[in-house]
């Protein structure tokens, strides 16, 4: 449930995003009348990254207050999104400009992959191991350090492929479309996800202790 809570802002920006010019003209003028910056333009396929940018600014707002009032707690990630999506949201929605929207998946996965690599040097325990530990026994060190280097190497290259697929950034000049990089943003990055997810299950499976049952 808890994922689903998170993932919420991501969908509800792709909805946004693909029906904006199926969306009644009253609800884009009501959203300028709410919000006098944005206007919105009904029928105008380009405004609705801008329309999208909104939504998900006011949602993930509303889920950290809701969590603050709630459980009286926030976590550190949602926290940290927040503030990216204000940052580079709020910098897409003052200039009118989708490059800086684009470059905010880019730099949520770089400032996670530099947070796990400086968890080496810091504290006895490398993040992935403080993170899931509590779960999963495994006395060796070493196995938790190459598993924390492992999300490094995965955070890099996540925000790696935004850049290439983002066309307000396009490094290597491949063209692709907005549409595109926001279908991108929803199954592309979640399937590279889900897939490393499943691979380090199968990286820590070898050394879990095996009970006397199952070594029978």
């Amino acid at each position: 449930m808890k994922q689903l809570f998170d993932f919420f802002p991501i969908l509800l920006f792709f909805i946004l995003y693909k029906f904006y010019l199926d969306l009644p003209d009253d609800f884009i003028l009501g959203v300028n009348a709410w919000v006098p910056l944005m206007n919105l333009t009904p029928g105008e396929s380009s405004d609705a990254i801008y329309l999208a940018t909104l939504a998900a600014i006011v949602v993930t707002l509303l889920q950290v207050v809701g969590a603050a009032i709630v459980v009286r707690k926030v976590e550190k990630m949602p926290l940290i999104t927040l503030a990216l999506l204000l940052v580079f949201g709020g910098a897409t929605l003052a200039f009118k400009d989708p490059v800086f929207i684009q470059w905010k998946p880019t730099v949520i996965n770089w400032m996670f992959a530099l947070v796990f690599l400086a968890s080496h040097p810091i504290g006895e325990k490398p993040l992935i191991q403080r993170m899931m530990s509590h779960a999963i026994e495994i006395d060796e060190k070493k196995v938790w350090v190459q598993l924390n280097l492992a999300w490094v190497g995965f955070f890099i290259v996540s925000g790696i492929a935004n850049l290439i697929v983002a066309p307000e950034i396009d490094p290597f000049g491949l063209q692709f479309s907005e549409d595109n990089w926001v279908d991108f943003k929803l199954f592309g990055l979640m399937g590279m996800t889900i897939a490393f997810v499943i691979a380090q299950a199968f990286f820590l499976a070898k050394y879990l202790p095996s009970t006397d049952e199952e070594t029978s």
